[in-house]
């Protein structure tokens, strides 16, 4: 047996895989068998092949890669051709400016390492990953643009459906008999969008393919798409569940549909956009179980949860959460509600959508088709006598007035706005025609907020920021070493990214008696802003910077999410 067998029998004991016994006894049948010891100790199900992998790891002091679950970039594939990538029996996974990792089930082979140097004209990094992880991703990354195809359920789909049954509505907008491939087609993508935790599902026509994405904690992520023949019958069925106007291709539509997940029933927004090569389809799941309406599991450290709470538990005035869309305003504002939602307290909402059924709280949805606008349900829902009002988004100036003048007469009002920063909504208020005195007046607390991606616990680990990233950040090197900066590696646990999960970043403008004063003389927003700093407020960078130092998110997320932002 060679030297580095006995070792990796020697690191499978110390691991605690086995015993010395069971190895000594192994080695006999082994040498009678004529076979591997390891290998017998896999047949013979004493070791799993994760063990294997995981000591030849540690035999070599390499990283080991879960290649299942793992999202590879087609960036990262394209550094190792087919040819070689299936010659060598390895798969690359990451990729830097002269490297590539790549995933190799034996560490120690060094005439194949060397190979890929001079082959690929760049140093390579071993990773390890067991031999079927890596004859499974050979299969996913390099066999063939047909056979990624055809694969699972996409399978059954080309297999099954004819010509005659790609259509599946009559001439009249009428269901044909129930596709059974096609339906399991349209479910599977729901139900792995799900299982990915994915807040969209974009279906996009384009020239030649028929692309399918995921949006997961923020960022698009492509997967394998439908073919580009099966685009218009998926976008049919769609506009089927969601009750949209089949035959209707020229003009955008909305929907809704309700699909269960195992035991869980979920809700779709479905919208229906036409493009130059199709209609566009996005659905927004909306998990109600996996709604988290907690102030802390928005990420607020403890001195701004602490001000946040005084701030709601007002009785009067108005709080306006700001940010672009998908920022979580929207959440932000539902955890202030079940913050706040007492048996003694009246709250109502008007929202468009209604995206979360709360418990104990009244929830109108407003119905422009019907004339039933935001400003007309304000008048309506202020004769019903609320104590608390949550207004979806301030549009205009008619919407700004009630929600204005209804924090004026003993409400407390929450409501959103789009501008970029805290002192922004001022300004914003003010081009909607909302007089300054108003404003001043009224005001209780403006609050920006952006998300940015948590570290993925099962794979983090300590990290040192780039030049280029302490630069950004305005970080020293003493703060650095005396900060607990991680990262997530990839594990199978955040499908490789680092990252699972998204917490908020926040800019708290608290109105006091001398910001009042320069809201009425309306000064510029800069110098709003400049002094908002003076009398302690953070900025979003600032804040997304505490989070890094307490190894919460990482230097490149708070970067990606404050860029324009002044530290």
């Amino acid at each position: 047996m060679a030297e580095k067998d006995d070792y990796l029998l020697d690191l499978l004991v110390d691991l605690g895989f086995t015993s010395a016994d069971v190895v000594a006894k192994a080695r006999e049948e082994a040498s009678a068998a004529g076979v591997g010891v390891v290998d017998l100790l896999v047949a013979n199900k004493v070791i799993r092949p994760e063990d294997v992998t995981q000591a030849k790891a540690a035999q070599f002091g390499a990283e080991v890669v879960h290649l299942t679950g793992l999202k590879i970039e087609d960036d990262v594939i394209a550094m190792v051709p087919r040819d070689i990538a299936r010659k060598y029996r390895v798969i690359p996974v990451a990729k830097a400016e002269g490297k590539v990792a790549v995933a190799i089930a034996d560490p120690s082979d060094l005439n194949t390492l060397d190979s890929l140097h001079h082959l690929l004209n760049v140093d390579v990094e071993p990773r390890v990953a067991s031999e079927p992880d890596i004859e499974a991703a050979l299969s996913k990354y390099y066999g063939g643009e047909k056979k990624a195809m055809d694969a699972g359920v996409f399978k059954d789909v080309i297999q099954e459906l004819t010509l005659s049954n790609v259509e599946v509505v009559n001439d009249d907008g009428t269901e044909l008999d129930a596709d059974a491939p096609l339906i399991r087609l349209v479910n599977q993508i729901i139900v792995d969008a799900f299982k990915l935790r994915a807040s969209d599902i974009h279906l996009e026509p384009l020239e030649k393919k028929f692309r399918l994405r995921y949006r997961i904690d923020g960022m698009l992520q492509e997967v394998k798409s439908p073919p580009k023949r099966l685009q218009a019958p998926v976008i049919a069925r769609l506009k089927i569940q969601a009750g949209m106007v089949i035959s209707e291709h020229r003009v955008p539509q909305d929907g809704r549909i309700q699909s269960k997940v195992g035991s869980k029933l979920i809700d779709l927004r479905v919208s229906c956009l036409p493009t130059n090569h199709g209609e566009s389809i996005v659905m927004r799941i909306l998990d109600k179980e996996g709604l988290r309406l907690g102030l802390p599991e928005l990420g607020f450290l403890t001195d701004d949860q602490q001000t946040f709470e005084r701030i709601i538990a007002l009785p009067d005035g108005i709080l306006l959460v700001t940010g672009p869309t998908g920022s979580g305003k929207t959440t932000t504002l539902y955890s202030c509600l079940n913050f706040i939602n007492r048996p003694d307290r009246k709250i109502i909402t008007v929202e468009d959508p209604v995206e979360y059924v709360l418990s104990g709280i009244n929830q109108v949805q407003v119905n422009d088709q019907v004339g039933f606008t935001f400003s007309t349900a304000l008048r309506a829902i202020l004769r019903q006598a609320p104590n608390i009002v949550m207004i979806g988004e301030i549009r205009d100036l008619e919407t700004g007035s009630i929600a204005i003048n209804a924090s004026l007469t003993g409400h407390l009002v929450f409501s959103t706005l789009h501008t970029n920063d805290a002192p922004g909504a001022v300004t914003r208020l003010a081009d909607i025609g909302v007089k300054p005195f108003l404003i001043a007046s009224s005001t209780r607390c403006l609050m920006a907020q952006r998300l940015v991606r948590k570290i993925c616990k099962k794979c983090v680990g300590p990290y040192t920021p780039t030049e280029a990233e302490m630069r950004a950040l305005g970080l020293t090197m003493d703060e650095v070493k005396n900060a607990n900066i991680q990262k997530g590696r990839g594990c199978e646990n955040c499908n490789g990214s680092g990252h699972r999960g998204r917490m908020g970043i926040f800019e708290i403008f608290v109105v006091e008696d001398e910001a009042r004063k320069l809201i009425y003389d309306q000064v510029p927003t800069t110098v709003l802003r400049q002094r908002a700093r003076e009398m302690g407020m953070r900025t979003l960078r600032e804040d997304g910077i505490r989070k890094v130092l307490a190894g919460m998110t990482t230097p490149e997320e708070v970067i990606r999410a404050t860029v324009g932002d002044e530290s």
